[in-house]
């Protein structure tokens, strides 16, 4: 129950990246607001390790190229995917393109690991991820199709095809390390990666005129949208496998659109209320502890 509860809260910290990423899209360039991100997530989660684990471990080869794909994926390629991809499309639209992630994921670990995908999860992802349609498009789905895929969709579907690598990749990055140490090891190698388009753009001059504003929603995603987000869910893959916590990633859109209704003053309709159920209902379909459909 309790690796539940965290991945509610890691969906609840993700649907407030949305809001806080669209905000620094009009203040800030996409490689300086991926990069100082990352960098205040780093010394956090640096800090944290220390603490707790008292150092920062080793790495053999195999964990060293293995964190160092997270870095790739998850950090740098996701982020730059994300903030240029949300100064061309709105976070509803963003949201929505996200949400396939659970698929993407699903049925990548069947093939790579051989999870097995029983009848319940098989119609529990999809209704989630209808859900999650109804929700953003506010109870209109084919709204999707009317404008078309542009540059900024595609931007955004590149969000999914790095998020899957990190999730798979995640996985084995765990293998000999704790997901405080495998976050922790990512999130240094992708600020690192991300230091060379920085300083490229000049995001250390930029950086001076930042409105307290736009740190704020830096800061909020280096804490909660990357710190406590990321360990969150990574114990969440160790405990429950990749594709059962990637379900809960459908609750981030829904997630969204509430924290754009506090703190945007949009209006909360019957299309959230029906799109939630449905992603509440599929979330438990998929992660039933046994198939519901049948018995053995």
């Amino acid at each position: 129950m309790k690796t539940y509860l965290k991945l509610f809260g890691v969906a609840f910290f993700w649907g407030g990246t949305f809001v806080a990423g669209r905000y620094l899209s009009g203040n800030a360039h996409p490689v300086s607001a991926a990069f100082f991100r990352f960098a205040i997530a780093s010394v956090f989660l640096l800090l944290a390790l220390l603490k707790i684990e008292g150092k920062l471990p080793k790495l053999d080869l195999r964990q060293a190229l293995a964190v160092t794909g997270l870095g790739l994926t998850g950090i740098f390629a996701y982020n730059l995917f994300f903030f240029n991809g949300l100064t061309l499309i709105g976070a509803g639209r963003a949201a929505l393109i996200i949400a396939l992630n659970p698929v993407s994921i699903t049925l990548c670990s069947a093939l790579i690991y051989r999870e097995s995908l029983p009848l319940s999860r098989i119609v529990g992802i999809p209704l989630s991820v209808v859900g999650a349609l109804v929700v953003i498009t506010k109870g209109h789905p084919t709204l999707i199709l009317s404008g078309g895929v542009g540059p900024g969709e595609l931007l955004i579907f590149g969000c999914v095809l790095s998020w899957t690598l990190y999730s798979i990749i995640g996985k084995t990055a765990m293998r000999g390390l704790s997901p405080l140490a495998a976050v922790c090891w990512s999130s240094l190698a992708g600020t690192l990666l991300l230091l060379f388009p920085a300083l490229y753009y000049g995001s250390l001059p930029e950086s001076v005129g930042f409105s307290w504003m736009t740190w704020l929603s830096i800061g909020y995603l280096g804490l909660f949208g990357t710190v406590i987000g990321f360990l969150w869910y990574f114990e969440g893959i160790q405990k429950i496998g990749p594709s059962r916590a990637a379900v809960f990633i459908n609750f981030v859109p829904v997630n969204g659109v509430l924290l754009a209704t506090l703190l945007l003053g949009e209006t909360l309709d019957l299309s959230l209320l029906g799109g939630g159920l449905l992603v509440v209902c599929g979330a438990y379909l998929a992660n039933a502890p046994k198939p519901l459909f049948w018995r053995n």
